[in-house]
């Protein structure tokens, strides 16, 4: 289990959002936990300095590519891009030094899976940089796959299924339990037990995290090969909850067993 780290970017600041507010054309309903002082790259640094690999940035909304850049060349390689990404300029961010390229609304169009879409993405980059972003949001009882600003429900549910046939096209999942997303009041528990049993491929769960013992427990539930991010509790975007030298020094810990 590792710890992800994440630089998530709206209006062109780094910032720490209650994910479920986010609207299209609705900027000012959109609730923000932190809004930093400090640009992108200087958190960039920060997770280099800590060799915490596998992080994302994620480009909520239009108007933060530039941030994205500087996040990304302060760490080239280091870190992965999300939010507005196609089979068009998936190859740019790459050659930008993104690790790896994060996909929802692009190949979920419609409510659905776009097959040709999710198969031109491959061709273009090849399913070994590619990391499907299988955001959900609870209704009756399943976990449904959420696009356009996790707004927009699927016919697409997170289980056995459709995690083994998507992972055929992709390196890792990344999953935002969407309906607890920057509230920091516990993690979706049996979305990360869904995930431990039925993932093959490499999989980061985020949403929730309100402490340490929360991280444990995503460890704990799944199996200790779920990684998890923390955002909104993290002493360096503001929280209380998590203090950050001390998740590192924990994740540190697990590595060396």
């Amino acid at each position: 289990m590792r710890f992800r780290p994440c630089i998530d970017l709206h209006g062109g600041k780094v910032k720490q959002i209650v994910g479920s507010t986010l609207r299209d054309g609705a900027e000012s309903g959109v609730k923000e936990n932190f809004v930093a002082s400090k640009p992108p790259s200087y958190y960039a640094r920060l997770f280099r300095s800590d060799a915490l690999t596998g992080g994302h940035v994620i480009m909520l909304g239009p108007g933060n590519e530039e941030a994205a850049r500087e996040a990304l060349a302060a760490w080239p390689g280091g870190m992965q891009i999300g939010g507005g990404i196609t089979a068009e300029n998936a190859a740019e961010w790459l050659d930008a030094g993104a690790s790896h390229v994060i996909v929802t609304s692009y190949v979920f169009r419609e409510g659905r899976i776009d097959q040709e879409r999710l198969d031109s993405l491959v061709r273009a980059v090849g399913r070994e940089r590619i990391v499907l972003d299988l955001s959900c949001r609870r209704r009756d009882g399943r976990y449904y796959i959420v696009t356009d600003r996790w707004q927009r429900f699927t016919d697409v549910t997170v289980d056995q299924e459709s995690l083994g046939r998507l992972a055929g096209f992709c390196a890792e999942f990344l999953v935002h339990g969407v309906d607890v997303e920057g509230k920091c009041q516990g993690v979706e528990q049996e979305l990360v037990t869904i995930l431990a049993e039925h993932s093959p491929i490499p999989t980061t769960y985020a949403g929730g995290v309100r402490h340490l013992d929360d991280f444990k427990l995503v460890g704990e539930l799944g199996g200790w090969r779920i990684d998890c991010t923390v955002g909104s509790a993290l002493d360096i975007f503001g929280g209380t909850g998590v203090r950050y030298e001390e998740l590192v020094r924990f994740c540190r810990r697990l590595e060396r067993g």
